[in-house]
């Protein structure tokens, strides 16, 4: 099979305007990047005409280090949709240029399920991320000003600032620097360091903000560090969300693509899943909501991390209600939860598959806690044996639950036209009757309590001596009735990424605590995560070239 960059380049894209005409956009309300992108203005957000669409969160297991495909599933189911009959919107993040040169090359679907144009929207694409980064980067300059100012200075203590600057690349010798060497002209020396922009508290802002007012409010709500007497210093202290929110006047704005069969596809924002809340901007959902009659939205890695702070942060905080949920499992990540090693992974073993099946089970388990229907979705590879594919479609059987195979990859949506019409029927005939997984006016440790036993299946919490210092400090600057993202390993259900299949009795450590006023969470921190990610011995922007016609090749 040719490879992704190859299928995306086959294919003839409609003109932009063509595909806003399938939601009904005049071309007049386009601002166009070129041919075959666009950015929407945010009048075409309508409340009264949400009410009684679909909308339809993919999540998946707990992933291999390969990942199961879920933008892929998404986009090809999106595609099956449409094929029969039911006008449908994928609406889906933006690709970070970290894992398109680090280990995963494109990121934009996979095979005949794609989004495009890929090389646009796996580089640069519209300049959101960059816009998002000059943003965070301004106020890093501004609070690095304002501790050398001597006429207008608000004695910022640097000590207490954890305000990083960022940048769209994995580089890990950025991770930990100092600042302001040189002499006193250059600043005032301090430790500080790089995150990787999908992990910045900007995104998170942007992908949460409900409008221009909004974005400003939260920009003014981040939290910057202490004076010396102790006082605490916001953003607002500054005066930095107007300009802030200046640089991201455009970025705002959701993105208009193309699915390769000719569908809408509305892509937006980028934030991580195991750091952040991992899934595309309020304001795309609600566009595609008010454009189509169902929208197929993704959150990242398995439905412990992604999908749970979709439901629980997105969701509450926007007013969002999915009608159910579409788990993506594999073959080869049942095989690998079955303790099969990641190198003999395409080797047939239903009897690992079997094994592993308890990892689904769990992810099924948890979904039902939201009161949410769920269906799997077995996305197919080319290795999978009709034996191990029935063991999972008898497991969920047995578990009354519905299940369908999708062959999106080398087919499309035309694979996808059988999980379509589950999808359908599910979301007719089950009443999802959405509610959260706690109240955010409990306290900050029965809510990460909460999280970790209900749906980790941990045995117990345990706090470090810095987690609980933050906690009294959470408490202190009267932020504990804010909801939890906790940062967390991709690879298990614990915080252990040795931990496998479905772990028992045992214990997640609270390393520290972030706090994310801006974005309206405390952030939780478990395991090592890492907020600026390296590259690979072998990173995949080796293999990315340009020829003398400005062709791009190599790009997965």
């Amino acid at each position: 099979m040719q490879s992704d960059l190859k299928i995306a380049q086959s294919i003839k894209l409609k003109p932009i305007k063509d595909i806003a005409n399938i939601l009904g956009i005049p071309e007049s309300l386009l601002e166009p990047y070129g041919n075959y992108k666009a950015k929407l203005p945010l009048s075409l957000i309508d409340s009264d005409k949400i009410a009684g669409k679909k909308l339809i969160l993919v999540s998946a297991i707990s992933p291999t280090p390969a990942g199961e495909g879920k933008t892929t599933v998404s986009i090809g189911l999106s595609d099956g949709l449409n094929r029969i009959g039911k006008k449908t919107t994928v609406v889906l993040r933006e690709p970070s240029l970290g894992p398109v040169f680090g280990i995963k090359g494109g990121a934009a679907g996979g095979g005949y399920a794609q989004v495009g144009p890929m090389e646009d929207i796996n580089l640069h694409f519209t300049g959101d991320f960059p816009a998002i980064e000059k943003a965070n980067n301004l106020l890093a300059a501004l609070i690095d000003n304002n501790i050398q100012s001597k006429s207008a200075s608000l004695n910022i203590d640097a000590r207490t600032v954890h305000w990083k600057r960022v940048m769209d690349m994995n580089d890990r010798a950025l991770r930990h620097i100092i600042v302001g060497l040189g002499g006193t002209s250059s600043g005032v020396p301090r430790e500080t360091g790089f995150d990787i922009t999908a992990a910045s508290e900007i995104m998170a802002i942007l992908c949460l903000s409900e409008n221009f007012d909004d974005l400003k409010k939260r920009i003014g709500n981040i939290f910057v560090g202490f004076t010396h007497s102790k006082t605490p210093v916001f953003a607002r202290d500054l005066k930095a969300e107007g300009a802030m929110a200046a640089l991201l006047k455009d970025a705002v704005k959701p993105n208009l693509v193309q699915t390769l069969e000719g569908n809408p596809a509305i892509l937006h924002g980028g934030p991580f899943a195991n750091i952040a809340q991992g899934t595309n901007s309020v304001l795309a959902t609600k566009m595609g909501l008010s454009l189509s009659d169902y929208v197929v939205t993704e959150a990242g890695f398995g439905f412990d991390l992604g999908a749970e702070k979709f439901l629980d942060i997105k969701c509450v905080s926007a007013g969002l209600k999915p009608d159910l949920a579409v788990l993506v499992a594999t073959v080869r990540a049942l095989k690998y939860h079955g303790g099969v090693q990641f190198s003999d992974i395409k080797e047939p073993n239903a009897v690992a598959v079997a094994a592993g099946i308890v990892n689904l089970e769990k992810h099924i388990e948890n979904i039902l806690k939201f009161n949410i229907c769920p269906v799997i979705a077995v996305n197919r590879f080319s290795e999978d044996s009709d034996e191990e594919i029935e063991v999972i479609l008898e497991r969920c059987k047995q578990l009354g639950v519905n299940a369908a195979v999708a062959d999106v990859h080398s087919r499309g949506g035309k694979g996808a036209e059988e999980l379509a019409r589950v999808v359908v029927e599910v979301a007719n005939a089950c009443k999802s009757n959405f509610k959260p997984l706690y109240d955010s006016n409990w306290g900050i440790e029965k809510k990460i309590s909460t999280i970790a036993t209900e749906i980790y299946g941990a045995s117990a919490i345990d706090y470090t001596a810095q987690a609980k210092a933050d906690l009294q400090k959470i408490e202190d600057l009267n932020l504990a009735k804010l909801p939890v993202c906790i940062a967390k390993t991709q690879k298990s259900l614990s915080d252990n990424p040795l931990l496998l299949g479905r772990p028992e009795n045992f214990v997640v450590t609270v390393r520290e605590i972030e706090i994310a006023a801006g974005a309206g969470f405390i952030i939780p921190i478990t395991g090592n995560i890492m907020r600026m990610p390296g590259l690979p011995s072998v990173p995949a922007a080796e293999n990315i070239d340009i020829d003398a016609d400005g062709r791009i090749n190599g790009l997965f």
